[in-house]
């Protein structure tokens, strides 16, 4: 559950004001530029009048991102809920006359879908034997297992751990793609948001991408096991609406809910950047304890440079201006999975968690989400640059809302579409 913070985005405020955006040219009005004087030859630049309001991102495109496409998400998910129940319940009702005469529960569909699965997967292995025949027999057997091996326990999974195992696949091909050094350039620009960049659909796509193996493996298995419950919980919260409706899968439900959450994560990371990291980063790069000290006759040059305080201080300076001038793109599905945990803590209270590594006893889930959200909330307040804490609480707040309201509006979206 690591949303990592991509440490590319540079902003220089000499001879490169141009590459604040690391995709984009950032391009300044006329009247900004012109108050960017240097005072020298040599001198840096200094930043006067309203730079800092009439230069800074905008949030406004991705609020709208986030407001359409998780509503573009939320009723194309409906629209095919509806349409794949009512494709069930006719193959179902058509099996035999006992179904038209007697009512159909949740439950019924999805044993009737658990059979197709099955005797689709037993066709596929015929198929396979078949044209598996000029194979030695000695080989054959091996084959058996391996497809056993990987399609019985995707049988036996529900629809909720069948479709985290996609989006698990999912993410590890793009990870693959970032092993490739052609497409760096490409995947930086479209798979890491940048808050700096202007652009929207990177909160999507940002949320599948991730940095490193180890990135990719804990989301993996943190998805894999609160994925899974949060889509029990979602399908079992649709039994309990009012009216009942039918349901044949809550896939749909679960993935309108899982990139919806990870667009929102995203989307609080952008504005903490846009409205707290970049006036910061802004007022330090303005503050007069950043600029280097002027030296105007010889004498006081030869002075400034054998006074060893000076270049302490001097030294302190650059290292805390190299510190505090970049504001770094996030990557990677935390954000979604923070939305799980925090959806499953509420829905089953009485759960246990723990630690495969390092091993440790359970824990209440409550407690466990709590200590995460502190630890989130201290590295903020600490400035911790590693993980994108932002990313991590709203994803949490996400997961809170949801459960209050989500399912209701789920079903009334499936009640209208």
């Amino acid at each position: 559950m690591l949303r990592l913070c991509a440490r590319g985005i540079s902003f220089k405020p000499y001879r490169s004001l141009r590459n604040l955006s690391y995709s984009r040219p950032l391009r300044l009005p006329r009247d900004v530029s012109q108050q960017l004087k240097p005072s020298g030859p040599t001198a840096p630049i200094e930043f006067e009048g309203t730079f800092a309001k009439s230069v800074k991102p905008t949030i406004r495109n991705q609020v709208l991102f986030f407001a359409l496409g998780s509503t573009s998400i939320l009723l194309y998910s409906a629209w095919a809920t509806n349409l794949d129940t009512a494709v069930v319940l006719e193959k179902l009702q058509a099996q035999s006359t006992i179904w038209q005469a007697q009512s159909i529960s949740n439950r019924d569909l999805r044993r009737f879908q658990q059979s197709e699965l099955v005797q689709q997967l037993r066709s596929t292995y015929k198929y396979l034997a078949t044209q598996a025949s000029e194979i030695p027999q000695v080989i054959r057997p091996y084959i058996t297992t391996i497809y056993l091996s990987v399609f019985q326990p995707y049988a036996d999974a529900s629809d909720g751990r069948r479709l985290c195992w996609k989006i698990c696949m999912l993410n590890a091909g793009i990870w693959f793609m970032w092993q490739f050094q052609r497409l760096q350039p490409m995947m930086t620009r479209s798979f890491i948001h940048h808050p700096l960049s202007g652009l929207s659909y990177t909160l999507l796509t940002s949320t599948f991408s991730h940095a490193s193996f180890l990135h990719l493996a804990f989301n993996c298995l943190a998805l894999e096991g609160f994925g899974s419950a949060a889509s029990t919980y979602l399908r079992q919260s649709q039994e309990k609406q009012d009216p009942s409706q039918l349901e044949s899968t809550s896939a749909y439900h679960f993935m309108t809910f899982f990139a919806s959450a990870g667009i929102f994560a995203s989307l609080v990371s952008h504005i903490a950047s846009a409205r707290i990291r970049y006036p910061k980063l802004v007022a330090q790069l303005t503050s007069p304890a950043s600029k280097p000290p002027v030296t105007e006759t010889w004498a006081s040059a030869v002075a400034a440079a054998a006074s060893s305080t000076t270049r302490s201080t001097a030294s302190s300076s650059a290292a805390a201006a190299a510190k505090a001038v970049s504001i770094p793109g996030s990557l990677g599905a935390s954000g979604a999975v923070y939305s799980c945990v925090t959806l499953v803590a509420l829905a089953y209270p009485g759960s246990q968690i723990s630690l495969i590594f390092p091993p440790m006893m359970p824990i209440d889930i409550q407690t466990g989400v709590m200590g995460l959200v502190a630890l989130d909330m201290f590295g903020i307040y600490r400035g911790w640059r590693m993980f994108d804490h932002w990313a991590h609480l709203g994803g949490a707040a996400f997961g809170a809302m949801y459960y209050y309201c989500g399912p209701r509006i789920w079903s009334s979206t499936r009640g209208v579409v």
